[in-house]
């Protein structure tokens, strides 16, 4: 079967309001999803001194929940990061990465905030958690999706060869539905190999639950 990846484009406006624009630092890194990587350009004449990053992704500065490395590449060259977009998600995961403080620009509601150090603490105390009880498991669940892009079934079976105390079992899904993991109450632990994005979703695990990237 044949595929063709469609970008989704946003028709939002994105700009900044004085009071808003005052708020940020000077040497401020632009990252954003895919939807509005064509539509910076009135927010980046705004801000004194932006620093667009390019990644493994197709634009310039997009990032995904899995990678954030256009945020990586330039985090030398900046003081902190501005996130466009909704959620909380991608902000977390660059502050997570690169240490640096975060703001947030939403463009549906044009509100700017920035990312609470409480908010990166506890995703820190849950990973770090997570880990823990992945280590003390013997039956381990893991999430393998089959959508393009996110089938990580080969870097999955590695954790077979690390781990041989441990007895794994592959649960492959396109769309996870979280009702069938009570269908195996004999797991104590899983193992997310999908999009990190499920992570938000951590409260609607049956049990714990850790990202491939984090073990």
């Amino acid at each position: 079967m044949k595929l063709m990846f469609i970008e989704a484009k946003s028709k939002l406006k994105i700009q900044l309001n004085e009071k808003q624009v005052k708020q940020l630092p000077t040497k401020l890194g632009i990252v954003t999803t895919v939807q509005h990587v064509d539509n910076l350009d009135k927010i980046i004449k705004q801000l004194k001194q932006p620093v667009l990053g390019k990644g493994k992704q197709v634009h310039e500065p997009q990032i995904l929940g899995c990678d954030v490395s256009a945020a990586l590449n330039i985090k030398n060259k900046v003081s902190a990061f501005l996130y466009i977009g909704t959620g909380r998600f991608h902000p977390i995961e660059i502050a997570l990465k690169t240490n640096k403080p975060v703001y947030i620009f939403n463009p549906v509601n044009n509100t700017l905030n920035k990312l609470k150090t409480e908010d990166i603490e506890r995703t820190k105390k849950r990973k770090k958690g997570s880990l823990i009880k992945f280590l003390s498991s013997d039956r381990i669940g893991v999430l393998i999706s089959t959508k393009p892009g996110q089938n990580k079934l080969k870097q999955a079976q590695k954790l077979k060869e690390k781990y041989k105390d441990k007895e794994f079992f592959f649960l492959l899904f396109n769309t996870l539905n979280f009702n069938e993991l009570e269908n195996y109450p004999f797991i104590e632990c899983y193992v997310n190999t999908a999009c990190p994005r499920l992570y938000d979703d951590y409260d609607k695990f049956p049990k714990s639950v850790i990202d491939l990237e984090d073990i």
